[in-house]
């Protein structure tokens, strides 16, 4: 069964804000990575401006399997303000599921991102569904 958690998205102090929310919740960061930490693409190459910006950033809250997640805007990615700067995140247990939420949810709205391997995940996809809300799909294959 897919996990859904919220996913925040800032302008570039993502960090502070995440060490702010651990210090409040008392735990630590599960993953915390910036956006020079990623494998180069061929052809593409890191904005210097973007270097040292979180990629995702993630941590537990509770003991229910609740994940508070994440990222700053990289640039080219358009301005991040109230009301779009938050994506609700699905966690898929199963490759036809995330294909199956991915593709009933995005019905009549804006695929940002096709769902499509990554080097995090062998699934994973963004959109805003017809009803404006933003949307992150991924596959997270168990081990």
């Amino acid at each position: 069964m897919a996990a859904i958690n919220p996913y925040l998205i800032f302008n570039g102090n993502c960090e502070d804000a995440f060490n702010f929310y651990k210090s409040v919740f008392g735990v630590e960061f599960q993953m915390i990575s910036k956006f020079k930490d990623m494998p180069a693409e061929a052809g593409k190459e890191c904005p210097a401006a973007d270097e040292n910006k979180i990629m995702h950033v993630s941590m537990a809250i509770g003991n229910k399997g609740d994940v508070l997640m994440g990222s700053d805007n990289g640039s080219g990615m358009g301005d991040v303000n109230i009301g779009n700067n938050f994506s609700i995140s699905i966690s898929s247990t199963t490759e036809g599921e995330a294909k199956k939420l991915f593709d009933g949810l995005s019905a009549g709205g804006k695929i940002i991102m096709p769902l499509s391997p990554t080097f995090w995940s062998p699934l994973f996809g963004m959109f805003t569904d017809k009803f404006g809300i933003n949307w992150m799909v991924g596959y997270d294959k168990q081990s």
